[in-house]
């Protein structure tokens, strides 16, 4: 009996690291996806209306969205199985807001857009004076003396 044991051990052995080795290929066909599918993520028509100005606010908010997306994988990979959690739940946003800032990006040089200029400083307003609030033990606010209560 322990010799039929011993006889399927190293098949069946060859037949997990053949599917290890199958998944392992199809999971490096996974990664080299990249951004080569960003039309099919955006709406390449989205930006045809759009003036400078909601581009430029729109370009600034696709920015931070995927900086925010980088950095949420970053911290995702930091975990026991981070990589393929980083993969599942952030990838195709990160790829789908690359599609459309490239959208963005396109559309602001066909429009000929530039960047706004930061807006000058406002001068120096007078400082206000501090707010006075009641001494210490009295309750309810400032002082009622002289007003009766009937």
């Amino acid at each position: 009996m322990f010799s039929r044991l011993s006889h399927c051990q190293p098949v069946s052995r060859a037949i997990v690291a053949l599917a290890l080795f199958a998944l392992g290929i199809a999971l490096s066909g996974c990664a080299q996806i990249g951004d080569t599918i960003s039309p099919a993520f955006a709406d390449p028509a989205k930006y045809d209306l759009y003036e400078c100005k909601q581009l430029e606010a729109e370009r600034k908010g696709l920015a931070a969205r995927a900086a925010e997306l980088q950095g949420l994988m970053a911290k995702a990979e930091t975990g026991v199985a981070g990589p393929v959690v980083a993969e599942m739940a952030y990838r195709n946003d990160l790829i789908s807001v690359r599609a459309q800032s490239k959208l963005a990006d396109e559309a602001w040089r066909r429009n000929k857009c530039h960047e706004t200029p930061p807006a000058a400083p406002a001068p120096a307003a007078a400082p206000t004076p501090p707010s006075r609030s009641p001494g210490p033990g009295v309750k309810g606010g400032p002082s009622r003396a002289g007003s009766a209560v009937y």
